[in-house]
């Protein structure tokens, strides 16, 4: 179907989802969220796809933040609204990996839609921050939760106090990406990433999402048991058998979702 602020097309195993407001510097309107939470679901219930990516079109930027001249307008009742929180968690929550392809300046609002994905590659150019408090606000698609959780306690009150701008290279420092390519490379580096994923089974993403996402919301004992009840049920699978008895006989397996 046809977006009015994304670009939506499926590459192999890819969905590539593209912020397509370059002229706002990708900035993230409401009905972007609304297109956002459609193409999500699109994706996740095709079974062509095994991997979303979301990047941003042109080169400036993934998404400049939240559309300020909405956010100008937002009340009480609008600020409790789930928006950018609820596509973030619909990334988690999808069973299917995800990706963030950074290029330009990833801020705010664009910035907690990255920390929904969960794997976040960046071009040299990238710059990211958390910039709300410039503003009399705070964050409030989840930034203040999923950043401390993804790169600690100490780097995410250094970038939510002191909102200053930091590169690429500091952000793969602190873990806040885990890749960083030159920015022609971005994109054959996310094809490369989801023609990989797509050689697993394809409980096995599935599976590791769930176990990573739910188990640091509980205590290690409790993840440690759900772990071992998640193996346990991949054990029984048709895949399992096929994966092992392919690496015994050195060669590839052939997976059947079963």
């Amino acid at each position: 179907m046809p977006y009015d602020n994304l670009l939506y097309e499926v590459e192999g195993p890819l969905a590539l989802i593209t912020i397509n407001r370059a002229d706002r510097h990708n900035a993230i309107s409401l009905a972007t969220l609304d297109d956002f939470h459609t193409a999500i679901q699109a994706a996740a219930a095709d079974e062509a796809v095994r991997v979303i990516a979301i990047t941003g079109a042109g080169e400036k930027a993934f998404a400049s933040g939240s559309d300020l001249e909405e956010v100008e307008r937002r009340d009480l009742a609008k600020a409790l609204e789930p928006l950018v929180q609820g596509v973030a968690e619909r990334l988690e929550r999808t069973p299917k990996p995800s990706i963030a392809a950074i290029n330009g300046y990833c801020m705010g609002g664009g910035l907690e839609v990255a920390l929904g994905c969960d794997l976040r590659v960046a071009s040299v150019n990238a710059k990211f921050a958390t910039p709300e408090g410039k503003l009399g606000i705070i964050p409030g698609g989840g930034a203040t939760q999923r950043l401390p959780r993804i790169v600690g306690r100490g780097w995410a009150l250094e970038m939510l106090l002191m909102g200053e701008t930091i590169d690429a290279e500091a952000a793969l420092r602190m873990g806040l990406v885990t890749r960083v390519v030159e920015p022609e490379e971005l994109m054959p580096e996310v094809r490369r990433m989801a023609d990989h994923l797509a050689t697993f089974a394809p409980f096995v993403p599935r599976f590791m999402k769930a176990m990573v996402h739910s188990g640091m919301e509980g205590s290690l004992a409790t993840g440690l048991a759900m772990e071992k009840f998640a193996q346990g049920a991949l054990c029984e699978t048709a895949d399992k058998a096929e994966g092992i008895r392919a690496f015994l006989e050195k060669r590839r397996p052939e997976w059947t979702g079963r």
